[in-house]
């Protein structure tokens, strides 16, 4: 890693850990009855893909493609089925079942008519065995696909949450960012949503687009917050290889000026949002102080497991995470796609990465300290029986010296307001050696 990326706030969004692009192609095929026998299955999570858009936008680079020829989407839901009949057939009934949060994500899960995302639900529901309307189940959608009649059905089924990708209110910036829409539609999507009566809005914006400026961005904050959205997620651009602002811009290398901005903007947003009542839960996450409460409480992504369905979903084991082949060319996602719809065999993992103690100790400590509420040494011993300190004392004590890190008389590690907005490079700070080497001999498709 050369010097100029140490520095740049802006390496990686560390959703997962390990990242996708260290997982590699499982040679024993191991499976999933196997691995999901010695692991809890009583409080689970639900992820499922849907790895269709409408259209692409500019900085994306996930798992979807745009449009779908007739009929793909019901093939692709057939494949679902039997992915999820070969799922809970693996699960097995020794102990309980239960999920306790669900999700779909992709993609655009709008994407599907009415009648498709009624299936969808059926199938986490009668193949899954997911109560959607008992636990807190998310959906994502575009301004054009969320059309009545889908958030009709989805608020019906028991969606408690629907996060729409707006990224900026000024149509100039959003077409700078390759994503083709008008404030019109978007203020539309926005009233039908709350018509529809699910109980918290999520909105997604984005700053370091070109030509955008404190103003403008000032300006989509306050046409959100007109909403009075429960949650706001606020992301820094980034321009990815193979992307659609990739391809045209082209891998420039660090650019301190442009971190400099996207930096300015950030801390506008978030104390644009503090002074009106929002909490900050991440780097990203606001939460208006008064929204209702969202997310199990029995369920931590630092220790539970999670079932993914589709094939750009990961599932977490204790000791193996996995999914299928990965890409964010379009040739390639197509021809996975293809390969997904044709699948009779859904009862081994195909690609993953392996997570020893080691990996676990790892992601414990960036899924906890990547979150405000930072984490908690008390926790961290009960699981493993050590310490934060003297398992990562060094990386642990980088961030304190650059002021990036406190530690807390009761007991907890936290990100200092600095950490929180230098989360981008806090996180993949503290990926192993081994991670960083796989990631690094990923070969981009």
């Amino acid at each position: 890693m050369t010097t100029a990326q140490q520095t740049s706030p802006y390496q990686h969004y560390v959703y997962a850990y390990p990242h996708k692009t260290a997982y590699r192609r499982l040679q024993d095929r191991p499976a999933l009855r196997e691995l999901w026998a010695a692991e809890d299955r009583g409080t689970l999570s639900l992820y499922v893909h849907i790895p269709f858009c409408e259209v692409r936008c500019g900085f994306c680079n996930l798992f979807t493609r745009i449009g779908a020829p007739d009929g793909l989407t019901g093939s692709y839901l057939d494949a679902l089925e039997r992915q999820a009949d070969a799922v809970r057939a693996a699960l097995g009934d020794a102990e309980p079942v239960r999920f306790a949060t669900a999700a779909f994500g992709g993609g655009t899960p709008t994407f599907l008519t009415a009648s498709e995302l009624e299936r969808l639900c059926d199938i986490a529901e009668r193949r899954m065995g997911a109560d959607l309307r008992a636990v807190p189940l998310s959906v994502e959608a575009s301004p054009a696909t969320a059309t009545a009649d889908r958030l009709a059905v989805l608020a019906e089924r028991g969606t408690t949450r629907l996060s729409l990708g707006v990224q900026s209110f000024v149509d100039s910036e959003a077409r700078a960012a390759v994503r083709p829409q008008r404030r019109a539609e978007v203020e539309a999507a926005l009233g039908r949503i709350r018509d529809a009566g699910v109980p918290v809005l999520n909105i997604d914006l984005i700053y370091g687009i070109d030509g955008q400026t404190e103003r403008t961005w000032r300006a989509s904050l306050d046409a959100a917050l007109a909403w009075r959205p429960e949650e706001l997620y606020l992301y820094p651009l980034y321009v990815r290889p193979l992307t659609g602002l990739g391809r045209h811009q082209g891998d420039a290398g660090a650019d301190p000026e442009w971190d400099t901005q996207r930096l300015r903007l950030y801390r506008a947003g978030r104390d644009h949002l503090l002074a009106r009542g929002y909490v900050q839960q991440s780097m990203r996450m606001f939460r208006r102080a008064d929204a209702p409460p969202q997310g199990a409480d029995d369920y931590a992504c630092q220790t539970d497991g999670m079932i993914g369905l589709g094939c750009g979903a990961r599932s977490y084991t204790s000791t193996l995470h996995y999914s299928f082949d990965y890409a964010v060319g379009m040739h390639e996602i197509r021809g996975i796609i293809d390969d997904y719809v044709t699948t009779a065999d859904f009862a081994h993992a195909e690609v993953g990465y392996r997570v020893d103690g080691h990996e676990a100790r790892r992601r414990h400590l960036l899924q906890s300290l990547l979150q405000a509420e930072g984490l908690s040494v008390a926790d961290y011993r009960a699981r493993f029986g050590s310490s934060p300190d003297g398992d990562f004392g060094t990386e642990l004590d980088r961030l304190a010296g650059r002021g990036w890190l406190t530690d807390t008389s009761g007991g907890l590690l936290v990100l200092t307001p600095e950490g929180l907005a230098h989360s981008d490079a806090v996180g993949p700070e503290l990926f192993s050696p081994e991670v960083r080497s796989a990631m690094a001999a990923y070969e981009r498709k």
